[in-house]
Protein backbone atom coordinates (compact mmCIF):
# COMPACT_ATOMS: atom_id res chain seq x y z
CA UNK A 1 0.00 0.00 0.00
CA UNK A 2 0.80 3.45 -0.20
CA UNK A 3 -0.09 6.74 1.87
CA UNK A 4 -2.57 7.57 -0.86
CA UNK A 5 -3.96 4.27 -1.21
CA UNK A 6 -6.84 4.48 2.11
CA UNK A 7 -7.68 8.58 0.80
CA UNK A 8 -11.62 8.80 0.04
CA UNK A 9 -11.77 13.09 -0.54
CA UNK A 10 -13.01 15.49 -2.55
CA UNK A 11 -15.49 14.56 -4.89
CA UNK A 12 -14.96 10.81 -4.53
CA UNK A 13 -17.38 9.94 -1.80
CA UNK A 14 -20.10 10.98 -3.99
CA UNK A 15 -19.05 9.55 -7.14
CA UNK A 16 -18.27 6.14 -5.34
CA UNK A 17 -21.46 5.89 -3.55
CA UNK A 18 -23.58 7.26 -6.91
CA UNK A 19 -21.58 5.04 -9.66
CA UNK A 20 -19.22 2.17 -7.81
CA UNK A 21 -22.15 0.88 -4.92
CA UNK A 22 -24.57 -0.16 -7.18
CA UNK A 23 -21.86 -1.56 -9.79
CA UNK A 24 -19.96 -3.65 -6.96
CA UNK A 25 -20.97 -3.52 -3.54
CA UNK A 26 -24.57 -3.21 -3.38
CA UNK A 27 -24.90 -7.14 -3.85
CA UNK A 28 -22.25 -8.15 -1.32
CA UNK A 29 -23.97 -5.64 1.34
CA UNK A 30 -27.34 -7.37 1.19
CA UNK A 31 -25.37 -11.24 1.56
CA UNK A 32 -23.29 -9.59 4.43
CA UNK A 33 -26.68 -8.45 6.03
CA UNK A 34 -28.19 -11.88 5.81
CA UNK A 35 -25.26 -13.40 7.51
CA UNK A 36 -25.43 -11.34 10.37
CA UNK A 37 -29.39 -11.40 10.56
CA UNK A 38 -28.94 -14.86 11.41
CA UNK A 39 -26.54 -14.67 14.36
CA UNK A 40 -29.04 -11.82 15.86
CA UNK A 41 -26.47 -9.38 17.56
CA UNK A 42 -27.45 -6.76 19.59
CA UNK A 43 -24.46 -4.65 19.48
CA UNK A 44 -22.67 -4.42 15.85
CA UNK A 45 -19.59 -2.01 15.69
CA UNK A 46 -18.83 -1.83 11.72
CA UNK A 47 -15.65 -0.78 10.27
CA UNK A 48 -14.65 0.87 7.28
CA UNK A 49 -18.19 1.69 6.37
CA UNK A 50 -17.35 3.78 3.61
CA UNK A 51 -20.81 5.48 2.41
CA UNK A 52 -23.05 3.48 4.54
CA UNK A 53 -24.14 0.10 2.23
CA UNK A 54 -23.82 -1.86 4.76
CA UNK A 55 -25.05 0.03 7.25
CA UNK A 56 -28.43 1.10 5.47
CA UNK A 57 -28.54 -2.74 4.94
CA UNK A 58 -28.08 -3.98 8.26
CA UNK A 59 -30.59 -1.20 9.89
CA UNK A 60 -33.05 -2.66 8.00
CA UNK A 61 -32.32 -6.42 8.18
CA UNK A 62 -31.91 -6.06 12.41
CA UNK A 63 -33.98 -2.68 13.35
CA UNK A 64 -33.81 -3.25 17.15
CA UNK A 65 -29.73 -3.87 17.22
CA UNK A 66 -27.51 -1.26 18.03
CA UNK A 67 -25.01 -0.13 15.23
CA UNK A 68 -22.15 1.69 15.70
CA UNK A 69 -20.37 2.74 12.14
CA UNK A 70 -17.32 3.56 11.82
CA UNK A 71 -14.54 4.59 8.99
CA UNK A 72 -10.77 6.46 8.42
CA UNK A 73 -12.54 8.87 6.03
CA UNK A 74 -14.73 11.12 7.50
CA UNK A 75 -16.12 12.27 4.34
CA UNK A 76 -17.58 8.73 3.52
CA UNK A 77 -19.49 8.93 7.12
CA UNK A 78 -21.14 12.27 5.88
CA UNK A 79 -22.16 10.73 3.10
CA UNK A 80 -23.30 7.38 4.73
CA UNK A 81 -25.17 9.79 7.33
CA UNK A 82 -27.48 10.89 4.61
CA UNK A 83 -28.27 6.71 3.31
CA UNK A 84 -29.12 5.71 7.12
CA UNK A 85 -31.79 7.71 9.34
CA UNK A 86 -32.61 5.80 12.13
CA UNK A 87 -32.01 6.53 16.29
CA UNK A 88 -29.98 3.09 16.82
CA UNK A 89 -27.12 4.02 14.27
CA UNK A 90 -24.70 5.96 15.04
CA UNK A 91 -21.35 7.09 13.37
CA UNK A 92 -18.04 7.60 14.15
CA UNK A 93 -14.81 8.52 12.24
CA UNK A 94 -12.06 5.74 13.29
CA UNK A 95 -8.62 4.02 12.52
CA UNK A 96 -9.11 0.56 12.42
CA UNK A 97 -6.20 -0.35 14.21
CA UNK A 98 -6.94 1.89 17.36
CA UNK A 99 -10.47 1.31 17.78
CA UNK A 100 -11.98 4.06 20.04
CA UNK A 101 -14.17 1.68 22.22
CA UNK A 102 -13.80 -0.56 25.40
CA UNK A 103 -12.78 -3.83 25.57
CA UNK A 104 -15.58 -6.49 24.85
CA UNK A 105 -18.18 -4.23 24.15
CA UNK A 106 -19.66 -5.73 20.68
CA UNK A 107 -21.71 -9.20 19.62
CA UNK A 108 -20.08 -8.70 16.26
CA UNK A 109 -17.67 -6.78 14.23
CA UNK A 110 -18.82 -6.35 10.34
CA UNK A 111 -16.35 -4.90 7.64
CA UNK A 112 -17.54 -5.27 3.71
CA UNK A 113 -14.24 -4.48 1.48
CA UNK A 114 -12.50 -2.95 3.82
CA UNK A 115 -9.14 -5.63 5.57
CA UNK A 116 -7.22 -5.16 2.55
CA UNK A 117 -6.52 -1.46 3.27
CA UNK A 118 -5.27 -2.00 6.91
CA UNK A 119 -1.36 -1.26 6.99
CA UNK A 120 -1.09 -4.06 9.39
CA UNK A 121 -4.03 -6.69 9.43
CA UNK A 122 -2.80 -8.47 12.11
CA UNK A 123 -2.73 -5.81 14.20
CA UNK A 124 -6.45 -5.09 12.65
CA UNK A 125 -7.49 -8.29 13.40
CA UNK A 126 -6.02 -8.25 17.16
CA UNK A 127 -7.82 -4.32 17.48
CA UNK A 128 -11.41 -6.42 16.38
CA UNK A 129 -11.03 -9.07 18.65
CA UNK A 130 -10.04 -6.56 21.70
CA UNK A 131 -13.67 -4.94 21.08
CA UNK A 132 -15.38 -8.25 20.74
CA UNK A 133 -17.39 -10.15 23.67
CA UNK A 134 -15.76 -13.53 23.95
CA UNK A 135 -17.16 -15.72 21.62
CA UNK A 136 -18.20 -13.02 19.17
CA UNK A 137 -18.29 -12.68 15.75
CA UNK A 138 -15.71 -11.23 13.21
CA UNK A 139 -17.41 -11.28 9.50
CA UNK A 140 -16.01 -9.80 6.72
CA UNK A 141 -15.18 -9.69 2.80
CA UNK A 142 -12.28 -9.24 0.21
CA UNK A 143 -12.10 -9.91 -3.14
CA UNK A 144 -11.31 -12.39 -5.21
CA UNK A 145 -8.70 -12.44 -7.83
CA UNK A 146 -9.16 -9.65 -10.17
CA UNK A 147 -9.44 -12.34 -12.98
CA UNK A 148 -12.67 -13.44 -11.63
CA UNK A 149 -14.05 -9.97 -11.65
CA UNK A 150 -13.90 -8.96 -14.94
CA UNK A 151 -15.18 -5.14 -15.05
CA UNK A 152 -12.36 -4.12 -12.45
CA UNK A 153 -9.91 -6.51 -14.49
CA UNK A 154 -10.65 -4.86 -17.69
CA UNK A 155 -10.65 -1.96 -16.87
CA UNK A 156 -7.30 -2.07 -14.72
CA UNK A 157 -5.86 -3.75 -18.11
CA UNK A 158 -7.06 -0.62 -19.93
CA UNK A 159 -5.57 1.96 -17.78
CA UNK A 160 -2.24 0.08 -17.04
CA UNK A 161 -1.38 -0.22 -20.97
CA UNK A 162 -2.29 4.19 -21.41
CA UNK A 163 0.94 4.28 -19.29
CA UNK A 164 3.16 1.69 -19.96
CA UNK A 165 6.50 3.36 -18.06
CA UNK A 166 4.31 3.62 -14.79
CA UNK A 167 0.94 1.80 -14.49
CA UNK A 168 -1.41 2.56 -12.24
CA UNK A 169 -1.22 -0.27 -10.18
CA UNK A 170 -4.19 0.50 -7.15
CA UNK A 171 -6.50 -1.92 -7.97
CA UNK A 172 -4.18 -5.06 -8.20
CA UNK A 173 -2.36 -3.66 -5.18
CA UNK A 174 -5.32 -2.92 -2.45
CA UNK A 175 -8.60 -4.10 -3.79
CA UNK A 176 -7.52 -7.65 -5.18
CA UNK A 177 -4.64 -7.85 -3.77
CA UNK A 178 -5.57 -9.65 -0.66
CA UNK A 179 -7.21 -12.92 -1.65
CA UNK A 180 -4.77 -15.54 -0.45
CA UNK A 181 -7.31 -18.07 1.73
CA UNK A 182 -4.26 -19.56 3.61
CA UNK A 183 -2.57 -16.38 4.63
CA UNK A 184 -5.79 -14.97 5.65
CA UNK A 185 -6.41 -17.55 7.78
CA UNK A 186 -3.16 -17.29 8.96
CA UNK A 187 -3.55 -13.81 10.52
CA UNK A 188 -6.57 -14.50 11.80
CA UNK A 189 -5.32 -16.82 14.00
CA UNK A 190 -2.52 -14.93 14.96
CA UNK A 191 -4.71 -12.21 16.28
CA UNK A 192 -6.07 -14.83 18.81
CA UNK A 193 -9.23 -15.48 16.58
CA UNK A 194 -10.51 -19.35 16.32
CA UNK A 195 -13.43 -21.17 14.46
CA UNK A 196 -11.94 -19.63 11.46
CA UNK A 197 -14.40 -20.28 8.17
CA UNK A 198 -13.79 -18.50 4.85
CA UNK A 199 -16.10 -19.59 1.41
CA UNK A 200 -16.30 -18.10 -1.82
CA UNK A 201 -19.16 -16.03 -2.88
CA UNK A 202 -20.38 -15.25 -6.31
CA UNK A 203 -22.19 -12.64 -7.65
CA UNK A 204 -22.88 -10.38 -10.35
CA UNK A 205 -23.76 -7.32 -11.34
CA UNK A 206 -25.31 -5.14 -14.30
CA UNK A 207 -23.30 -2.87 -16.12
CA UNK A 208 -25.85 0.32 -16.58
CA UNK A 209 -23.05 2.10 -19.09
CA UNK A 210 -19.35 1.18 -19.45
CA UNK A 211 -19.05 5.13 -19.38
CA UNK A 212 -20.75 5.53 -16.05
CA UNK A 213 -18.62 2.29 -14.62
CA UNK A 214 -15.34 3.88 -15.79
CA UNK A 215 -15.88 7.22 -14.19
CA UNK A 216 -16.50 5.49 -10.92
CA UNK A 217 -13.85 3.55 -11.31
CA UNK A 218 -11.41 6.33 -12.49
CA UNK A 219 -12.75 8.70 -10.74
CA UNK A 220 -14.27 7.59 -7.47
CA UNK A 221 -11.79 5.42 -6.04
CA UNK A 222 -8.29 6.86 -5.11
CA UNK A 223 -6.81 5.10 -8.60
CA UNK A 224 -7.44 8.82 -9.43
CA UNK A 225 -4.91 10.08 -7.86
CA UNK A 226 -2.38 7.24 -9.36
CA UNK A 227 -4.13 8.41 -13.01
CA UNK A 228 -3.96 12.37 -12.31
CA UNK A 229 0.11 11.66 -11.70
CA UNK A 230 0.20 11.56 -15.22
CA UNK A 231 -0.35 15.17 -15.56
CA UNK A 232 -2.71 17.20 -17.12
CA UNK A 233 -5.30 15.21 -19.49
CA UNK A 234 -4.60 12.23 -17.86
CA UNK A 235 -8.07 11.06 -15.82
CA UNK A 236 -9.74 11.83 -19.60
CA UNK A 237 -7.86 9.96 -21.19
CA UNK A 238 -7.96 7.20 -18.81
CA UNK A 239 -11.69 7.05 -18.33
CA UNK A 240 -12.18 7.09 -22.20
CA UNK A 241 -9.89 4.23 -22.27
CA UNK A 242 -11.45 2.33 -19.66
CA UNK A 243 -14.71 3.44 -21.46
CA UNK A 244 -13.71 2.16 -24.12
CA UNK A 245 -12.86 -1.51 -22.29
CA UNK A 246 -15.81 -1.97 -21.24
CA UNK A 247 -17.61 -1.40 -24.43
CA UNK A 248 -20.42 -3.92 -25.39
CA UNK A 249 -21.37 -4.75 -20.99
CA UNK A 250 -24.09 -2.57 -20.93
CA UNK A 251 -26.71 -4.16 -19.79
CA UNK A 252 -24.64 -7.31 -19.00
CA UNK A 253 -24.80 -9.47 -16.13
CA UNK A 254 -21.09 -8.64 -15.49
CA UNK A 255 -20.00 -11.79 -12.34
CA UNK A 256 -18.03 -11.02 -9.73
CA UNK A 257 -16.37 -13.04 -6.58
CA UNK A 258 -15.29 -11.97 -3.45
CA UNK A 259 -14.21 -14.28 -0.64
CA UNK A 260 -16.24 -13.97 2.96
CA UNK A 261 -14.98 -14.84 6.20
CA UNK A 262 -16.25 -15.62 9.66
CA UNK A 263 -14.16 -15.83 12.98
CA UNK A 264 -14.79 -16.06 16.67
CA UNK A 265 -13.13 -13.95 19.35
Amino acid sequence: MTAGDAVFAGSIPALYDRLLVPLLFAPYARDLARRVARLTPRRILEAAAGTGVVTEELARALPQAEIVATDLNQAMLDVAATRVDSPRVSFAQADALALPFDNGGFDLLVCQFGVMFFPDRVAGYREARRVLRPGGTFLFNVWDRIDRNPVSDRLAQAVAQLFPDDPPGFLNRVPFGYHDRDRIEAELRAAGFGDIHGETVRKSSAVGSPEQAAIGLCHGSPLRAEIEAHGPGALERATHAAAAALAGAEGDEAPMSALVFSARA
